[in-house]
């Protein structure tokens, strides 16, 4: 009898000696912490991690998705009438950025490395082909006029020349070759005269299969949140294209991958070549991508306002011209052609620019910028890298085309972060475990006592120093 009460009363005192030890692990969140420790320790740039292994060669598929707008009215244009347009496409590239000539550096905290783009057109993701003609306006065209603008003699001869030869304001281009690039005949007869000027235009000319863009990133061995930051871009440690410190600031990773253990109160930033400037978004909600929690950041609108709205955007003013909110004025970074970004159908920008084009529809849902990242985790699952609208402006801001860069997690790479989120989750929550065991023992413990008929008042007495004990 004495052996069977020591041993009720022994699983009474285990009880609560496991209710403290959760409740006290629980609030000091010490299996979090050494979880989070863990990531932050092997989630670093270095040979024979996980981490640079996708960071070198990322798994999921990456697609680029080309929208045009194809103009309607081009004679009702040159009268003075608003531009009339239908969105086109889209026209799907399969993009491949592997990081190639890595050089580790700094004793292993940097890495150097170029990221050339290739892109292969996929059929069966679009809806047209490349050879589908696009009237769209003459960028090469507007571009040398405003070049020369300041030049009457050299504006008159252009003139001339494009009367000569039929070239207007508007062209019918194919897709192929307004993406990749064409021999311009206006640009071919200029090139005689100024060397300058190549005879060949492409919205992204020379961006295919080339490897023009060098970096030098953070690898995290010093600190988890340097990870893949951005250090360098070719040579440079800052830009040199905008009036302030702190528009020409890099910050930010490349937009393939970020920091391990995000939280909602931070700021992503992104360094994007091309929009020529760095940028960042903000948690918006919790969200579940196959089966994996994800945190939704995108950029607030402070990002893309103007300096009355946002002074810090003061710097992207160029020749004391500061755009509407929603754009931004890319020329300096273009060779000089009259190039503007917005998002697409001049979503977050000033109402005036939407409504002096007929077809703009700018909508949240499908035209704001989106990042659905595992907290947990250092890789994107869901990432538009950026969607833009590359614009060109004469007497209104004109829309020719806007691109989707997207990566979806492949199911090879869900299924591992399913089990690592699972894994993570057990580990999290055994403090909770202990402390459900506790009251199970507990339980346990005040029935062995009824059984064995215990006065009631040692019943009570008994659990009342239970419930002091945890208290």
């Amino acid at each position: 009898m004495a052996l069977r009460s020591c041993c009720i009363y022994g699983a009474g005192l285990l009880s609560i000696l496991i209710l403290i030890v959760g409740i006290a692990v629980a609030l000091a969140h010490v299996f979090q912490s050494v979880l989070y420790n863990r990531i932050k320790s092997e989630v670093v740039l270095e040979n024979g991690t996980e981490a640079f292994a996708i960071w070198q060669d990322p798994p999921p598929p990456v697609y680029m998705e080309f929208y045009f707008f194809n103009l309607t009215n081009p004679a009702e244009v040159m009268s003075g009438e608003r531009p009339a347009v239908i969105e086109v496409g889209p026209y799907t590239y399969r993009e491949y950025r592997p990081m190639e000539r890595v050089i580790f550096m700094a004793n292993g905290t940097k890495v150097a490395a170029v990221n050339p783009r290739t892109y292969v057109f996929e059929p069966s993701r679009s809806r047209g082909l490349e050879d589908d003609l696009i009237r769209t306006a003459n960028i090469p065209a507007v571009a040398v006029m405003e070049k020369f603008k300041g030049h009457s003699i050299i504006s008159r001869f252009i003139a001339d020349l494009m009367k000569s030869k039929g070239i207007g304001l508007f062209a019918m281009r194919t897709v192929s070759e307004l993406l990749w690039g064409y021999e311009d005949p206006l640009l071919k007869d200029l090139h005689v005269v100024d060397p300058s000027l190549d005879p060949y235009f492409g919205l992204f000319y020379k961006m295919n299969g080339t490897d023009n863009e060098e970096y030098v990133f953070f690898t995290g061995k010093q600190n988890y949140q340097d990870f893949a930051r951005v250090s360098q871009w070719n040579g440079q440690s800052s830009l040199r294209w905008w009036t302030t410190d702190e528009c020409n600031m890099i910050n930010g990773t490349n937009g393939a991958t970020f920091h391990p253990v995000i939280t909602k109160t931070e700021r992503l930033y992104m360094f994007s070549t091309d929009l020529c400037r760095s940028l960042y978004s903000t948690f918006e909600a919790e969200r579940s991508v196959k089966g994996i929690p994800v945190y939704r950041f995108v950029p607030p609108f402070e990002v893309f306002a103007n300096k009355s709205v946002n002074p810090a955007n003061a710097g992207f003013c160029l020749g004391g011209n500061c755009l509407g909110s929603g754009l931004l004025n890319v020329s300096v970074c273009k060779t000089g052609a009259p190039i503007i970004m917005s998002c697409p159908h001049f979503y977050h920008a000033d109402e005036q620019f939407a409504q002096s084009v007929y077809g703009m529809r700018p909508r949240k849902e499908e035209h704001e910028t989106a990042i659905d990242i595992n907290p947990s985790s250092f890789s994107r699952v869901v990432l538009p890298l950026f969607r833009s609208h590359s614009e060109n402006i004469r007497t209104l801001v004109y829309p020719v085309m806007f691109l989707n860069e997207s990566v979806l997690i492949d199911e090879e790479s869900a299924r591992k972060l399913r089990l690592v989120v699972t894994e993570g989750n057990v580990v999290v929550n055994i403090p909770f475990i202990l402390i459900g065991l506790g009251i199970i023992l507990g339980v346990v413990f005040m029935g062995l006592l009824c059984f064995l008929k215990t006065p009631e008042v040692s019943v009570a007495l008994s659990f009342a120093l239970i419930l002091n004990f945890v208290c």
